[in-house]
């Protein structure tokens, strides 16, 4: 590999001859070389949007000359659609606050920006990372500000309308399987019937609730620290600065973004991504009780509760020939795993700010954007390729109700709780349905215990029938 030379404030360093960045991003090359692991396009463009916002907020206050800042602005802009991926190279493990990761993308602005100017990469006479690239900003501000731009696109774009998608489809199975009527279990034992579809609502409405709980903590991401500078000063900034450089932040995105009620806190607190965080933790927890409640609603064919049939979609066994496995629950129920390790990351790490900064900047972008994204996929896949294609076994759910021995519970008001609890064990014992037990017993005349026994009757709610 060919090498240019450069200089940063600690000396010289030797820097791939074709790279865009620069001496401070080699260094951090060379220090970090811990996992591989990159922060994602979707953080780099929101850093992208920031550098472009400051450029035009700078050119506009006649702090950037206007040659060095549109060259700052066409280099931003290639970034945010897509180009030079591959030159944004520090690891996610790298230099408290994500310094290392400042640089790197001030270097490639610089180098690109030279390159449109007619100069040569390595040489910031024309534009310079720090003095033109990071004018107005730090990198305290700018990783940040960051992070919450990032987060609320990416939530907006992927994930919310995967959720909105997957509680559609529930809301959809909901209503086809209202007729059905099966037995209801808590502590996984008999309890009294419920109707699948109520089931299905259930988690329906477990969704659309998390749905909320996102688009609220997402309304909390959208103050940002920007234009705080080194610790929410505001030092080298310019007096419109902070309401220049949001407007262009909301053009570019689409959102609403403001400024922080006090930089000082915004700067020195995670607390908002830790609220983003916790509703993605309800929601994490509901797919878990989903995606297992469909397992073992699903569970068989033979041996289990098969009262539901999972969409095949691939074979389950490299030895057992037939087997066909609930592999898209399953699949959703490491998505929640991985995603509970990413929580803990994100509060553990915003744990760790002190004073004027949380140094941990860069492993919270990475384990949010990477809870947000594999969210976004895991309920997409689980959704086209399971709950959309749910049947159920009608005659094995009316099966269920009629074994169940809660329905001894219906009996209790008309015959007392101890003879219900009675009739019940002796059902057990005889192997038959408290139905057929009841009627041989005439513990009520033929009319009462229809009545009572009336499985639709039983699943409806008094307060909401007429």
């Amino acid at each position: 590999m060919e090498y240019r030379t450069e200089h940063d404030t600690l000396g010289e360093v030797k820097v791939p001859r074709d790279a865009y960045y620069g001496a401070q991003t080699q260094r951090a090359v060379q220090n970090f070389p811990v996992s591989d692991l990159r922060l994602p396009a979707a953080f780099v463009r929101a850093q992208a949007v920031i550098k472009q916002a400051a450029a035009k907020a700078n050119i506009a206050a006649g702090c950037l000359a206007q040659d060095a800042g549109d060259a700052l602005v066409a280099a931003a802009g290639e970034i945010m659609a897509g180009m030079f991926t591959d030159q944004f190279v520090v690891d996610v493990f790298q230099a408290g606050a994500g310094t290392s990761q400042n640089m790197n993308i001030n270097e490639v602005l610089a180098n690109r920006a030279s390159e449109l100017l007619g100069g040569e990469r390595g040489v910031y006479d024309r534009v310079h990372p720090n003095d033109h690239a990071n004018m107005a900003q730090s990198t305290n501000d700018t990783i940040h500000a960051a992070i919450h731009i990032a987060a609320v696109c990416e939530i907006h774009d992927r994930l919310l309308p995967t959720v909105a998608n997957l509680a559609e489809a529930l809301e959809h199975k909901s209503v086809e399987f209202d007729h059905i009527i099966k037995a209801g279990r808590t502590h996984l034992r008999d309890a009294a019937p419920v109707r699948l579809g109520q089931e299905f609502g259930a988690y329906a409405s477990m969704v659309r609730l998390g749905q909320r709980r996102i688009e609220g903590a997402c309304d909390g991401l959208k103050p940002l620290c920007i234009g705080g500078t080194a610790v929410g000063t505001g030092l080298n900034t310019d007096s419109n600065y902070r309401k220049r450089v949001l407007g262009h932040i909301n053009e570019a995105t689409g959102h609403a973004f403001t400024s922080a009620e006090n930089l000082f806190e915004a700067m020195q607190g995670m607390d908002a991504v830790v609220e983003m965080a916790g509703a993605l933790r309800v929601l994490v927890t509901s797919l878990r009780k989903i995606a297992d409640d469909l397992r073992l609603l699903g569970s068989g064919p033979r041996t289990g509760l098969a009262e539901i049939r999972l969409p095949a979609v691939q074979p389950g066994s490299s030895i057992m020939p037939g087997k066909v496995n609930p592999v898209m629950a399953e699949m959703l129920n490491m998505v929640c795993f991985h995603c509970l390790g990413c929580d803990t990351a994100i509060v553990s790490a915003a744990q760790a700010g002190q004073l004027e900064l949380n140094v941990m900047m860069p492993v919270i972008a990475y384990n949010l954007l990477q809870e947000i994204a594999i969210l976004a996929g895991g309920i997409e896949a689980f959704t086209r390729h399971c709950v959309k294609g749910v049947e159920a076994d009608e005659e094995a759910c009316r099966a269920s109700a009629e074994r169940s021995l809660a329905l001894a519970t219906a009996l209790s008001p008309a015959i007392g709780y101890e003879k219900a609890a009675a009739l019940a064990r002796e059902a057990l014992e005889k192997g038959v349905p408290i139905r057929e037990l009841a009627r041989v017993k005439k513990v009520l005349d033929e009319n009462q215990l229809d009545k009572l026994l009336d499985l639709r009757t039983m699943t409806e709610d008094p307060a909401t029938t007429e």
